[in-house]
């Protein structure tokens, strides 16, 4: 049986598999780790700021960002900044503070073997000698136990759904409780775009106005594709229609 040493990062990477640079991250550390290049031990480091940012960027207040404001931020900024802002710190359990404290000293560790032998991101002696497995594999365990700590208490964490990039799949159970109160119907008047509108429980109501191109192509592209080609027969067949009128006219004239 062939050992999963990163568990917890392949969850969150699988969790955000639209992220495109925590995926290219995730890639090279598979690589490097089953290559037992010692690298791996940069990208478990950046797989951790990467997640850091993603997890920043989805919960800093606009305004009371705790986002770091130096210009190149070192890693326990970012692992500190993702900290409070998952405000992990006001928890009033002793002991999961202590907890806390304890991945920031990992997170420590792990900066500090990364500056001492991470190949990647410093040229290094060219005669020092490769590391053992045994350190390769500290390293990623620490950045995997550093990022499954951090991911599982952002899944718990109150999102602004105004400006999440979660995906629609996310969030089911806040689905279903707008699908089981609140009913839309469609109004069409001329030329203009379909007002739709949502009856809320409690008699108000939400209008939005919305193209029918707009609406399948974010719903349905395959639909969208199907109605493209329908529409460019009929435009096709009514442009040819007017071209022959226009000889016609011409003739007559």
């Amino acid at each position: 049986m062939t050992l999963d040493w990163y568990p917890g990062i392949r969850e969150a990477c699988r969790h955000w598999q639209d992220a495109p640079m925590l995926q290219e991250t995730f890639f090279a550390l598979e690589n490097a780790f089953s290559e037992e290049n010692d690298a791996c031990i940069d990208c478990a480091k950046a797989i951790v700021e990467v997640v850091c940012r993603i997890i920043i960027d989805e919960l800093d207040s606009p305004v009371n960002s705790v986002k770091p404001k130096s210009t190149s931020p070192d890693f326990g900024e970012w692992v500190g900044s993702a900290v409070r802002v998952l405000k992990l710190g006001e928890n009033r359990n002793k002991k999961f503070l202590k907890l806390v404290s304890q991945h920031h000293k990992l997170t420590s560790a792990l900066g500090d073997l990364r500056n001492e032998a991470g190949p990647v991101s410093h040229g290094r002696d060219g005669f020092l000698e490769k590391l053992s497995s045994h350190h390769r594999r500290s390293a990623v365990l620490s950045a995997d136990g550093i990022v499954a700590f951090l991911h599982h208490a952002y899944l718990e964490a109150e999102l602004d759904y105004v400006r999440t990039r979660e995906p629609y799949e996310r969030f089911d159970h806040l689905h279903e409780v707008i699908d089981r109160h609140v009913a839309v119907s469609m109004e069409i008047e001329g030329d203009e775009s379909p007002l739709l509108r949502f009856l809320l429980p409690g008699g108000d109501e939400i209008t939005l106005a919305v193209e029918v191109s707009r609406l399948l192509y974010q719903l349905d592209r395959d639909a969208y594709v199907e109605a493209l080609s329908a529409a460019r027969s009929v435009g096709g067949n009514q442009t040819t229609e007017s071209a022959a009128l226009e000889e016609v006219e011409e003739a007559d004239e």
